[in-house]
């Protein structure tokens, strides 16, 4: 299923890739495009082409947008299940399949902060012992995030990083540190971090076990394949993959075939490799004069032992050399005189082949059926299928010398060839039968085919949903892991806050003069118990309401030039004559002083009221 392309965000991935050499092309544009548009939001951004000009003026906002694009969201042992299932048989698989002195290497491609790689090292650990593992294995750990990469070679992690790691591995692998923990430095050693850009890099080759969980689905589906061939040629034989789960290879099944698809474990396919071996046996015989001793005892051997009939007439048809098969089959003993070929224990077709060689004069090679196979019976009664060939040996001047025979059992061939012979009737007659079957299949399979089609382009659609889900989700967690940071700072300011409050409540309560802030609009923000005695109203009655607007004994009017000074920064005296709520004349000394803020802004005033009896 093919995605539109926004000329805008092409153009700025254009120009992320050319400035920054960074190549998100191959990324799907769905879930791009919407962390893209999540930075664009923070800066209130309408289109891409104005981001464009934005990271144009503001270098530093590549840093922010990479940390967007490149979701790193990972942790120990994640998805339990696939690491419980590579313990108990993956690991062991590889390790029976190595000498117990062979090497292991381990590759986490897209490894983010680091957590899936410690993992797999920690459960090679606990299968081989510390000073094994430190011998044998080597984990790659990979990521085109540098940010990420430095966060995982320090291997030191906040107390929620660890919560999903088993409380023994826990206490085995990892020291304390405050409220940080860090990873064993032994078993630190067998793990070697770097960048690798997956689309771009060279794979890391010979790998016995290879993660890579939740990276393919970020891909499109041609990046996908790009990325699997690389995949299968870094995996040897007898290797795994492991990947997330979102991520398939139902279309992918010449490449890797599942383990326990339920897990995302697959296995290498191997490819075939054909070894093409060309055995030439080639014997002669005829007069040698330029050969010293050595060389023609090893040619009488080679005639002698060679698998084929072999026999050399003279020019009158007298047998002068036989090897050991030919005097085997012929049934040739000790002799007074050597044998007229005519007096040889030989087919009839083959006595007829060398009388017209003799005659011909002319090396015959049989190609017509009849003449090329002919049946000999053995001893034992059972014939045999013989391939003959004569050759004349002449003499320099051109007159045959001799005729050398050559028979080539071909009897197994022939009973090959019978037995094809067989079956290729029996085909015939089935596929007769069939004909009329497959006349009615073809038009339920044209329906079929229509069908699978359309399931597959289903099944694709399904899968990249699927895998847009994933990417989503991992977004959510990564956004989710924000909010709850962002929920700790606020929680910690509340509580610093309430303390303020305790604190400021217990001042307001602690002092014994009349005591009212007001903001620059007049609105009362405080009122503390020794006012409520005073005047008879409770603080919750006059919070936020106008302080020049109250109906009690003090008479507010004479004190808007002193509270108005206090506004302007200044501090004043002002003593009026009032009414307390008990309705006795009292003689009031207001002081009046500027509420200023940290920064020296002034915010209000403060009066404090003291009233004595008249």
């Amino acid at each position: 299923m093919s995605e539109e392309l926004n000329p805008q965000l092409e153009q700025l991935l254009d120009y992320i890739k050319e400035n920054r050499g960074f190549d998100f092309t191959a990324y799907k544009r769905a879930g791009l495009g919407r962390r893209i548009e999540k930075r664009m939001q923070i800066l209130h951004l309408p289109g891409y082409a104005e981001y464009t000009e934005y990271l144009k003026a503001h270098p530093d906002e590549f840093t922010l947008l990479f940390n967007v694009i490149l979701i790193n969201v990972t942790e120990f042992f994640r998805d339990a299940p696939a690491w419980e299932y590579l313990a108990t048989e993956i690991i062991p698989r590889i390790l029976a399949g190595k000498a117990a002195h062979e090497h292991i290497r381990v590759w986490s491609a897209g490894c983010a902060s680091g957590e899936e790689a410690y993992s797999a090292a920690m459960l090679f650990a606990e299968a081989l012992g510390k000073p094994a593992l430190l011998d044998r294995v080597k984990v790659y750990a990979t990521d085109v995030d540098d940010e990420a990469l430095a966060t995982a070679r320090l291997g030191r992690y906040s107390q929620q990083a660890v919560e999903s790691v088993p409380r023994p591995l826990l206490e085995k692998y990892f020291v304390r540190d405050n409220d940080l923990w860090d990873f064993d430095r032994d078993v630190r050693r067998v793990v070697i971090f770097g960048r690798h850009d997956l689309l771009e890099d060279p794979p890391i080759s010979r790998i016995d076990l290879l993660l890579c969980r939740n990276t393919l689905m970020y891909f499109t589906n041609e990046s996908q394949r790009r990325v699997l061939a690389r995949l299968h040629f870094a995996v040897r034989d007898g290797g795994y993959l492991l990947l997330g789960r979102a991520e398939m290879l139902l279309t992918h099944g010449n490449l890797f075939t599942p383990v326990d698809l339920k897990r995302r474990f697959f296995a290498r396919v191997p490819q075939i490799q054909y070894l093409d071996r060309i055995a030439v046996a080639q014997a002669g015989n005829g007069k040698d004069n330029s050969h010293n001793d050595n060389d023609g005892g090893m040619a009488d051997g080679a005639f002698e032992l060679g698998p084929d009939v072999q026999i050399v007439l003279d020019a009158k048809g007298t047998l002068v050399l036989a090897n050991e098969r030919a005097r085997t089959m012929l049934r040739l003993g000790p002799r007074a005189r050597a044998p007229h070929f005519r007096e040889l224990d030989l087919p009839a077709d083959v006595l007829g082949l060398v009388e017209q060689t003799f005659g011909n004069a002319s090396a015959t090679r049989l190609t017509d059926m009849r003449l090329a196979e002919v049946v000999w019976t053995s001893a034992t009664g059972d014939p045999a299928f013989y391939k003959v060939t004569l050759r004349p040996i002449r003499e320099p001047s051109g007159a045959v010398d001799g005729v050398s025979i050559v028979l080539q059992d071909i009897t197994d061939q022939r009973k090959l060839q019978e037995q094809l012979e067989r079956s290729r009737h029996e085909l015939e007659t089935v596929s007769e039968e069939l004909q009329s079957s497959n006349e009615e299949l073809e038009t339920t399979n044209e329906e079929l085919q229509s069908t699978v089609e359309e399931l597959e382009t289903t099944n694709e659609e399904l899968q990249s949903t699927n895998e847009e889900l994933e990417t989503m989700n991992e977004e959510l967690q990564s956004t989710n892991e924000e909010l709850h940071t962002m929920n700790s700072e606020l929680r910690e300011r509340s509580d610093d806050l309430n303390s303020v409050n305790g604190f400021l409540g217990s001042v307001l309560s602690g002092i014994r003069d009349g005591l009212i802030v007001v903001n620059r609009g007049g609105q009362i923000t405080a009122w503390n118990p020794a006012a409520e005695e005073l005047w008879g109203l409770r603080a919750a009655e006059v919070q936020g309401k106008a302080f020049f607007g109250l109906d009690i004994g003090l008479p507010v009017d004479q004190l808007g030039a002193a509270v108005r000074r206090g506004l302007n920064g200044e501090s004043g005296l002002v003593t009026v004559h009032a009414v307390n709520r008990r309705g006795k004349n009292v003689s009031c000394s207001v002081v009046v002083t500027p509420l200023k803020s940290s920064t020296g802004e002034i915010q209000g005033a403060v009066l404090l009221m003291q009233a004595k009896g008249a």
